[in-house]
């Protein structure tokens, strides 16, 4: 179930190579090709769902899985005292730009709101 023209699909075929910060048989981890703080890594599940407006109850354990391992990562990395952002953007007007649900970890910085 991965899309022949997706990114993430890609990577998660290993035809582009990237940093694998955590993996299941679910979900894989990794970090950001162009990063926006200094932790910025992505959680993505193994299968191609487009954006969260695609997600129905049945997958809804799927996204708070993805929540799980960002979390679980974010505490590996140091970052549950300082604090960080976790962000899941849907469609064009709030920011997606690859269409396969992504969890972002942000962190190792003060970060401001709104973000930019």
């Amino acid at each position: 179930m991965l899309d022949k023209d997706c990114i993430f699909c890609k990577i998660l075929r290993k035809e582009i190579p990237s940093e694998i910060v955590f993996e299941d048989e679910d979900l894989l981890g990794f970090k950001d090709a162009n990063p926006q703080a200094p932790v910025h890594e992505l959680f993505i599940p193994r299968i191609h769902i487009e954006t969260i407006n695609d997600v129905d109850r049945e997958g809804a354990g799927l996204l708070g899985r993805l929540f799980v391992a960002a979390v679980e990562r974010a505490k590996a990395v140091g970052l549950s005292e300082e604090g960080y952002r976790l962000v899941l953007n849907c469609g064009r007007g709030a920011g997606q730009t690859v269409f396969h649900i992504h969890l972002h970890l942000l962190g190792g910085r003060p970060l401001s709101w709104p973000p930019g």
